[in-house]
C-alpha cells in the first residue's frame, strides 16, 4: 500500500477516509475529475485535465460542479473526525491552479444532521432507473430547498403543470441537439460500457434500461452497444419531481459553490429515502440553459436538474483507487 502524505495533522488512514469519502462524489459521466495536492497545513481541490468532456461540457461548468460535490464530502469527513474546515474558494482556470483550500479551523463538534449526511456519501447513488409512482412528501421538499440554501444556492421546485412543460420542451430541445453531435455522443460511448472496468465511467449496472419513445421526458442513453431491458417493461413516470439547483451568480466560483449545494441536496434526499438522476441536457447547452433561466425568472442562474423520486436500490458505480487522486506537492503528477 503506497504511502498518502501527511496532512492537517492527521493520521495517514484518516487522510484516506477523507479522500475515499471525496471520491464518492457524484461527476459528469462518472469522470471523477478531482485530484488532491496534500500539504502539511492544507489540502488543494484541482481538477484532472484530461477528464474534461469539452464536447459535452465546453465550459467545464460540470466538472466544476464535480468538483464542489466532492469539496463538501471532504468538509463532512473532516467534521466528522472532529475538524472544523475553513474553505476558500479559487478560480482553478488551468490545471495547476487550485479550485479550493481547505486549512484546519479548530474543532468541531459532529451534529445529528452532520452524521447523518457523513452516512449518506457512501449510500448515494445516481439511480437511472424508473420510479415508483409515490409523491415527494411536502416535508421532504422543505429539507431539500433548506440543504440548498445551507449552501447559499437555490433549489427551485418546478411545481406548476406549465412550467413543467416549458422545462420539458428545453430538455427534449438540448437532447435532440445532442444526439445530432458526433462529438457529443463520441465522449458518451467512452464513457459507458466496457470503460467503466477502469474504475471510472458509467457501467452497465448503472445504466439504467433504454428509454423508449413513449417516455415524456427525454433521458440520455447511458448504455449505447449494451441495452439494458426495462424490467417489467415499465415505462419511466410521465410527472416526475424536477428540481432545478440554480446559483445566486454566475462564472466559475459560482459553479464550485453549487456544487457543495448539489451534493448536500443529494445527501439530504438519501437520508429521507429518496433517489435521484440527472436531466443535465438544459444546462449543457448554452442557448438553452440561457432559455431555462428566462423561464426561472431571469435572476437566477441554472446549474443542474435533477430527477427525484423514491426508487428501487441501485449498485455502486465504479471508483478510482485513491493513489490516483493524488498530486505530487508540485501539483502534477499521482504519487506512485
Amino acid at each position: 500500500m503506497s504511502t498518502v502524505p501527511p496532512t492537517l495533522g492527521l493520521a495517514e488512514d484518516d487522510v484516506r477516509g477523507v479522500l475515499e469519502a471525496a471520491s464518492l462524489a457524484p461527476s459528469i459521466h462518472n469522470s471523477q475529475p478531482w485530484r488532491f495536492a496534500l500539504h502539511p497545513d492544507r489540502v488543494e481541490l484541482r481538477f484532472d485535465p484530461r477528464r474534461r468532456l469539452p464536447a459535452t461540457d465546453p465550459e467545464s461548468r460540470e466538472l466544476r460542479l464535480s468538483c464542489g460535490a466532492a469539496l463538501l464530502n471532504v468538509r463532512l469527513a473532516l467534521q466528522g473526525l472532529g475538524i472544523r474546515p475553513l474553505v476558500t474558494l479559487l478560480p482553478g482556470r488551468d490545471a495547476d491552479g487550485a479550485l479550493a483550500v481547505v486549512r484546519r479551523g479548530g474543532h468541531f463538534t459532529p451534529t445529528g444532521e452532520s452524521r447523518a449526511l457523513l452516512k449518506a456519501v457512501e449510500s448515494r447513488r445516481t439511480n437511472r432507473r424508473p420510479f415508483f409512482d409515490n409523491a415527494v412528501p411536502p416535508g421532504h421538499r422543505q429539507q431539500m430547498v433548506r440543504a440548498a440554501e445551507l449552501e447559499r444556492s437555490w433549489l427551485h421546485v418546478v411545481s406548476t403543470r406549465e412550467e413543467k412543460a416549458r422545462l420539458r420542451t428545453l430538455i427534449q430541445r438540448a437532447h435532440q441537439e445532442q444526439l445530432a453531435d458526433p462529438l457529443v455522443q463520441a465522449e458518451l460511448s467512452e464513457w459507458t460500457g466496457g470503460r467503466a472496468d477502469a474504475g471510472h465511467g458509467v457501467p452497465p449496472g448503472s445504466a439504467g434500461p433504454t428509454p423508449a419513445p413513449q417516455d415524456e421526458w427525454a433521458l440520455r442513453d447511458f448504455s449505447p452497444g449494451t441495452p439494458v431491458e426495462r424490467s417489467s417493461g415499465k415505462d419511466y413516470e410521465p410527472d416526475p419531481f424536477i428540481v432545478v439547483l440554480c446559483s445566486f451568480y454566475d462564472g466559475p466560483l459560482a459553479e464550485i459553490q453549487a456544487g457543495q449545494a448539489l451534493q448536500r441536496v443529494l445527501l439530504a434526499a438519501t437520508t429521507l429515502g429518496l433517489s435521484a438522476s440527472f436531466m443535465s441536457q438544459a444546462v449543457e447547452v448554452r442557448k438553452v440553459r440561457e432559455d431555462l433561466r428566462r423561464v426561472l425568472g431571469g435572476s437566477l442562474f441554472p446549474q443542474t436538474v435533477l430527477r427525484l423520486g423514491f426508487g428501487s436500490p441501485v449498485p455502486p458505480s465504479p471508483r478510482m483507487p485513491i493513489e490516483e487522486l493524488i498530486l505530487s506537492t508540485c501539483g502534477v503528477e499521482p504519487t506512485s
